[in-house]
């Protein structure tokens, strides 16, 4: 029997990319007339044939693509934002944002919104109190791509794009180590969170590997607000004997937990150097500048919805590929460099 010809045959006799094929193929605006008629003639002569019932299924789209972020008012994702709408609107797709306020109710409410508007799939980063993800069933049942990114499930029906946090928190605390500090405090948000538990735990992996006890009273989980550094600064203070580092899960929270410290006569990095994490534009600003863990949200956009249009394309499956992982690096700036060590460094996460 002859071998099925498919778009990947098609793409590699042009030297093109199966996903130009794909939309050639459908005739979308995306790709240029010289090249469609080239994919046309190249599908005549090796005798591709179209799936039809993909085509039917192609030709329900509404070109719309829901995203649920938790926040809109946040610099990491205002970044991911933006390498979604890019990909999009190349691909002719238009998105359709709504924030769930951080409350998994918000997030049940836009999941039905986004379901009823009959969007052709979904990304999605949970809120801080999603502890399930029923509501997202009709998206499965009905074979609507859905794919999760940085705040993300534990369900191995979905496909998900994150960093390695383990390892970005180990380089993180490990920093601090290689500074000098033995009493390093973490300041978490809430542990049921993927991306939180990971960073706990490649925070005491790290102080594992450099044979530092691991305290209890050291691991601080709030909220990561501005209020939750300030405070989390005042319990610190009580703290004794003081700790000489500090790990934060996010900057914001970081940096009002610097000035707190500052005004309390705390000298940074001196008296305790300071990690936090995210890289947002606010670690330029502080003084001193503050250490963080560069966290690609531009590129995370991009890929997320390149991901789902590959799908709707039917160059990829979503369904199959569980995690998709991106590479972070550690920023190493004013606030965590003791005078007595090393310049600025990058680090591979």
């Amino acid at each position: 029997m002859d071998k099925e010809i498919t778009i990947y045959d098609i793409a590699r006799k042009l030297s093109i990319s199966p996903t130009t094929v794909s939309r050639g193929l459908n005739n979308h605006p995306a790709v240029n007339k010289n090249t469609k008629q080239k994919i046309f003639d190249a599908a005549n002569q090796m005798g591709y044939r179209s799936n039809t019932f993909a085509s039917k299924l192609r030709k329900q789209r509404t070109n719309t693509i829901g995203v649920i972020v938790p926040r809109l008012d946040s610099s990491f994702q205002s970044s991911v934002m933006a390498g979604m709408e890019k990909v999009a609107n190349e691909a002719g797709y238009n998105l359709i944002i709504s924030q769930s306020l951080e409350t998994a109710d918000k997030e049940v409410a836009n999941a039905r919104t986004m379901f009823e508007n009959r969007v052709d799939g979904l990304l999605v980063s949970l809120a801080y109190d999603t502890e399930n993800i029923d509501h997202f069933e009709p998206f499965f049942s009905k074979g609507i791509p859905l794919l999760f990114y940085d705040r993300v499930p534990e369900n191995k029906k979905c496909t998900s794009i994150v960093i390695n946090n383990i390892q970005a928190a180990h380089n993180a605390t490990s920093h601090l180590i290689e500074q000098g500090c033995k009493r390093i405090v973490h300041i978490s948000g809430n542990l049921k969170i993927n991306v939180y538990k990971d960073r706990l735990k490649g925070y005491k992996y790290a102080l594992m590997d450099a044979n530092i006890p691991i305290k209890e009273d050291y691991i601080i989980e709030t909220s990561l607000s501005e209020q939750a550094g300030i405070d989390a600064a005042k319990q610190i203070l009580q703290m004794n004997p003081r700790p000489d580092g500090i790990f934060v899960a996010n900057d914001n929270c970081a940096v009002t937990c610097i000035k707190t410290l500052k005004q309390e006569g705390v000298r940074i990095p001196d008296d305790i150097a300071i990690v936090g994490f995210n890289n947002d534009s606010i670690t330029r600003v502080i003084d001193p500048n503050l250490t963080s863990i560069d966290y690609p949200g531009y590129e995370m956009g991009e890929i997320a919805v390149r991901s789902l249009i590959n799908y709707l394309d039917g160059v990829s499956d979503v369904s199959i590929t569980n995690t998709i992982t991106l590479d972070s690096e550690l920023v190493v700036r004013e606030s965590s460099l003791r005078k007595v060590n090393q310049p600025t460094v990058l680090s591979k996460g």
